[in-house]
Formats: structure tokens, C-alpha cells, sequence
């Protein structure tokens, strides 16, 4: 193994737990923007301003990107809506999405962390995009599944606010 492997394997393996709280707001808050984004037929959902208990993880992100004006309340239907900012904030993050698919799409994993870290980029942050933008990460129920995850947290909103679905992220980036 050589001395760059050995290292970002380390740093992989602890990397989702050095998170920073502004990271993972990050992450969590554009899996929900996709969400509010896309078509009901296309995986998207409305959001209640009251959520329903097995959505109360989601509460405290989703006021953060209403105080970051990413979001609005819709007071006539009581739910979440994107802004023209958080729009436009959602496009320029699946532009940049786009351009990693494209540029490293036929690339094997290891070269890809390698060209990435000489690049001085974030990893786990294009991992996260690649997953985010490709759909692999639209249902976090089907993705512990097919990962072989268990127990399967059911309850997605759990699963996407904890540790362990950026625990699995890191795993595909200690190969």
C-alpha cells in the first residue's frame, strides 16, 4: 500500500466523523433542496412547515436554509418552497455535480481520489455529489438496502441526519 493510499484511507476512515455541523448542513440541506425540487413523479416531495414526527430530524436544517434564504414558508399551503436564491444556489451545485460526472465518469475510483486530492479538492464532497446528482442517494431506503446495510433504518429522515449514512459515504472512499 502505498504512503498516499495508506493516508487518505485514514482520513477516509474518520472523515465522516470530523463532519462539521456547517458540512453536513450543507449535505442534508441539498438532499432536501433536490427533494423540494423535483417533480412528485420524479422522487420530489412537499415538506409541511409542521412536520410529522418521523420527519422532526429535518426541522432544525430546514429552518437553517430558511434562514439562509434558501427557503420560504408557503403560508397559504403551510410547506417549505425554494426561493430564486436557493434555485439558483440548487443549479450552480448540480453545474458543478454535471462536471464531475462528466469529467470522471469512465475514471476507477482510486484515480479519481488521487486526482482529486492533488487538486487539493474535497473527496467526501464529490463523493456526496456524485451520489446526490446521480440519484444513488434519492432514496436512502432502497441505498442501505442495495448496500447491504443492517439493520435498514426505515425511517429516512433518521438515516440522512445521523452518522451512519456518511459513515457508508466514507467507506466507498477507504478502497
Amino acid at each position: 500500500m502505498t504512503t498516499m493510499t495508506t493516508t487518505m484511507t485514514t482520513t477516509m476512515t474518520t472523515i465522516s466523523a470530523s463532519l462539521s455541523p456547517e458540512q453536513r448542513q450543507t449535505y442534508v440541506g441539498l438532499w432536501l433542496m433536490k427533494k423540494l425540487d423535483l417533480p412528485a413523479a420524479e422522487g420530489g416531495m412537499e415538506l409541511p412547515v409542521v412536520l410529522p414526527s418521523e420527519l422532526a430530524p429535518l426541522d432544525d436544517h430546514l429552518q437553517q436554509l430558511a434562514v439562509d434564504g434558501h427557503l420560504a414558508i408557503d403560508r397559504k399551503k403551510a410547506r417549505y418552497v425554494l426561493t430564486k436564491p436557493g434555485i439558483a444556489y440548487l443549479r450552480t451545485v448540480i453545474d458543478e455535480a454535471a462536471d464531475l460526472v462528466e469529467e470522471f465518469d469512465d475514471a476507477e475510483l482510486p484515480e479519481v481520489m488521487a486526482e482529486l486530492a492533488a487538486r487539493k479538492l474535497d473527496v467526501f464532497r464529490a463523493r456526496f455529489l456524485w451520489g446526490w446528482f446521480e440519484g444513488e442517494l434519492d432514496d436512502l431506503v432502497l441505498f442501505q438496502e442495495r448496500r447491504g446495510v443492517s439493520p435498514v433504518e426505515r425511517l429516512w429522515a433518521f438515516y440522512l441526519v445521523g452518522d451512519d449514512l456518511w459513515r457508508e459515504l466514507a467507506r466507498d472512499l477507504e478502497a
